[in-house]
């Protein structure tokens, strides 16, 4: 593995042991590495209100021979990020658009075919009876895993009741949000580099409420499998400025589409009674597809049914 690997991985491997105060450090470190990278130890400790001596021993608590060292590290990892935008320009400077084109999707098409070779079917299977047993579900993604959240919580409110997207700027309306969590129910925590503390700090509220929790993210390595029941890894790293969420959004697709086969009587149930309702209330025009008719994975799994 690379410096970068190194330095982020130790933070966040080390992250659940830490004491408070070094949790705060590693927090700041993991979300803001590219500003923490120019502070002096002196300074990171103003920003956090703890002292300096505490900034130091938590580069020394993490393998570092002192801070100094640290922030090389920390340098290396914020180098090997700010030259996404020079490598996208070597990558693409001198294609046509087409080419552009032909790249990015060949790309994406790679990170699909990573992701299902290295997704544990075993993780996947939990966390479909994990989804449909729990009481509440609670998502949670920010920034540009928001999107993901978004499009899961969506589906899962087609297919199930009892489903919460934690949307928020705010640490403490999180916890307030997600305060009757329970050991009944499930927390799917989804993200990707640069991860979100926030969320991680849900997901350890949730771990601490002996909730189910599931992360979606990259890599085992990734902080949020430190509170994880199960994690479903998708390959999302890109030569770009933007990340990469065609493999992200295709595992969730999967969930969606096992889950309605585990239940396909229930989604159709809910359907219908959508479909009902937009009628009643006029809320679509009479030239709109009837999707529910028109649904061929809930139809064949029902035909499936009939015959057997």
């Amino acid at each position: 593995m690379g410096k970068e690997y190194d330095v982020l991985s130790r933070v966040s491997e080390k992250y659940n042991k830490m004491s408070k105060s070094h949790k705060a450090i590693a927090s700041f470190i993991l979300e803001h590495y590219d500003q923490a990278v120019f502070m002096t130890a002196a300074r990171l400790g103003e920003l956090l209100g703890i002292s300096e001596s505490t900034v130091v021993r938590f580069a020394s608590g993490i393998g570092y021979e002192g801070y100094p060292e640290f922030q090389r590290a920390l340098e290396e990892c914020v180098k090997g990020k700010l030259s996404s935008v020079q490598k996208m320009d070597a990558k693409y400077g001198r294609s046509s658009q087409s080419e552009v084109l032909t790249s990015v999707i060949t790309a994406d098409i790679e990170k699909l075919q990573h992701t299902i070779n290295h997704l544990d079917p075993t993780a996947f299977e939990m966390s479909v009876n994990t989804i449909l047993e729990a009481d509440t579900i609670y998502i949670m993604g920010l920034r540009s895993n928001g999107p993901l959240a978004e499009f899961l919580h969506f589906y899962l409110n087609m297919i199930r009741g009892g489903v919460v997207l934690l949307k928020t700027s705010s640490v403490s309306e999180t916890f307030e949000q997600m305060i009757r969590i329970s050991e009944k129910d499930c927390f799917i925590g989804i993200s990707f580099p640069r991860y979100s503390m926030r969320t991680l700090k849900a997901m350890e509220f949730a771990s601490d409420r002996n909730a189910k929790v599931i992360a979606i993210t990259d890599s085992a390595h990734s902080p949020m499998s430190l509170y994880s029941s199960c994690n479903l890894l998708a390959r999302s790293d890109m030569v770009s400025i933007v990340d990469s969420l065609v493999a992200p959004l295709s595992v969730i697709n999967a969930l969606v589409v096992a889950l309605c086969l585990k239940c396909p009587q229930e989604v159709k149930r809910n359907l219908e009674m959508l479909e009902e309702t937009w009628n009643n209330y006029q809320v679509y025009l009479n030239d709109e597809i009837n999707f529910i008719d028109d649904e061929p994975m809930l139809n064949y799994s029902l035909r499936r049914e009939e015959k057997e």
